[in-house]
């Protein structure tokens, strides 16, 4: 076999070009113009489980078994004097394999500037895969991310919940993720094969609601022509997890107790009990220790429903999450929308990073796939983000102390406006008044005055204060 040299390099010594790239540890090959293999190093044929002598002279697709070869060579893409092109592939190897590898492509020129031929490495990514798992993996527990120390806390605890059937109540702000505890509790529980059923217990209304969780039988009301089995029956064997139990009104209060009791419940309009094997996990945004001292919970189902606790931190308080979660749904959207996205623009940043996020992970996930929506480059600006996020207002302070300082700041300016005595200089003292207790916060300062957030919104532009 013809083996070239590379001669005049090591004072006037010629080395072997097998020997030169048999002593860099990726795998290397070089093609000729007609895309056949001219020479292969060691790596690549150890990965490729082949030996140069059989090979030698054969198309390269045949060898490689590329999906990238299939699609589109990107060889084809190569030109004289073209830059190297990477992408993220596959190779089948001479065991039938699989193997993951990231594949760079590059032209060769001769002495007089003429494209003789192509480079090609060939990385092997199984180390690589490897490694992210596992990074991914301690910082996650089924799809809750995190690694700030709150939620390395509460992934410590999770899998020691799992193993038993005590009830749960999870409590945090809304769009912290009650609900994915909830679920990674049942799929890492041995209940894990049996249903797990969702009810929101503020979505409907009282009478409904009863019959939704416990069902009914035929004729137990104007409507009931067929028997319903209710949600505690079809959970049967798996775990009901019940969202914004605060909301449920006191009468089933009192039916969920007997059933934390006694295991048995009894449809609407029925006589006869069914006895479900029925974990139950709650969820709430609300204080139920307050809600028991103003009358409005039961202190005795507080206490039956609390056996275990679990409290999710708000977004602001996981130090180093915002990051992490930012650039998990943006790898996340990307692939969903098949968009070529490869990261956020520094300032796009520094303004995701300094936003308070009052919705929590859940608003967070819906600013990235807006913006990954609306990008058509391949780095998201500030002006691929929500209006309101990129708004010179006190929601992008993610310090009380600065949003209470922002909005102090524009009480003096309220002075001018109160001498004419008419409702529109009152109505602006009232939004400013709500901003500085709700401490900036649009949607608790609308709570306040009793409005719809985008009523507030509308009038805080219609009196020049939305900035």
């Amino acid at each position: 076999m013809n083996i070239p040299y590379i001669k005049d390099l090591f004072q006037n010594t010629s080395i072997t070009l097998a020997s030169f790239l048999d002593q860099i540890p990726v795998g290397i090959q070089l093609l000729g113009l007609d895309r056949r293999i001219v020479i292969m190093n060691q790596p690549l044929e150890a990965l490729l489980g082949v030996s140069l002598v059989d090979i030698i002279g054969l198309p390269c697709m045949h060898i490689l078994r590329s999906k990238a070869c299939v699609k589109e060579c990107p060889i084809l893409k190569l030109k004289k004097g073209a830059e190297p092109i990477s992408l993220e592939s596959d190779i089948i190897n001479r065991d039938r394999q699989l193997l993951p590898v990231r594949i760079t492509s590059g032209p060769i020129e001769g002495r007089d500037g003429k494209l003789v031929g192509y480079l090609e490495i060939v990385e092997d990514m199984r180390l690589l895969r490897t490694f992210e798992e596992r990074v991914r993996q301690s910082y996650n527990f089924g799809r809750i991310i995190g690694r700030s120390p709150q939620m390395e806390k509460i992934f410590n605890m999770l899998p020691i919940l799992a193993e038993s059937d005590s009830s749960v109540l999870i409590t945090g702000e809304t769009g912290t993720g009650k609900d994915l505890v909830a679920e990674a509790i049942h799929q890492a529980s041995k209940r894990a094969r049996g249903p797990f059923i969702k009810v929101n217990c503020g979505a409907l209304p009282e009478t409904l609601l009863e019959s939704e969780i416990f069902g009914h039988v035929k004729g137990a009301f104007t409507g009931a022509v067929d028997s319903k089995p209710g949600r505690f029956r079809m959970a049967h064997n798996g775990t009901l997890y019940l969202t914004e139990i605060g909301d449920l009104p006191l009468s089933l209060q009192v039916k969920l107790l007997t059933f934390l009791d006694d295991k048995i419940i009894y449809p609407l309009g029925g006589t006869k009990g069914f006895r479900a094997n029925t974990r139950i996990i709650a969820g709430t945004h609300h204080d139920l220790e307050q809600m028991v001292k103003k009358g409005r919970f039961r202190k005795d189902l507080l206490f039956r429903l609390n056996v275990v606790s679990i409290h999710l931190p708000a977004l602001r308080d996981r130090a180093g999450d915002i990051r992490l979660l930012l650039d998990h749904f943006l790898n996340t959207f990307r692939v969903t929308f098949g968009k070529n996205i490869k990261r956020f623009s520094p300032k796009a940043l520094q303004i995701l990073m300094k936003y308070a996020y009052p919705g929590n992970v859940r608003e967070l996930r819906n600013i990235v796939e807006y913006a990954v929506n609306v990008c058509r480059d391949d780095i998201i600006l500030p002006e691929h983000l929500p209006s309101y996020i990129t708004e010179t207002n006190l929601e992008n302070l993610s310090d009380p102390a600065d949003r209470e300082t922002h909005f102090e700041n524009l009480l003096p300016n309220r002075q001018d406006i109160m001498v004419d005595g008419t409702w529109p200089s009152t109505e602006k003292n009232l939004i400013l008044e709500a901003l500085v207790k709700a401490t900036g916060r649009r949607s608790k300062a609308a709570e306040i005055l009793g409005w719809g957030r985008s009523t507030l919104w509308r009038k805080m532009k219609q009196y020049g204060i939305d900035s």
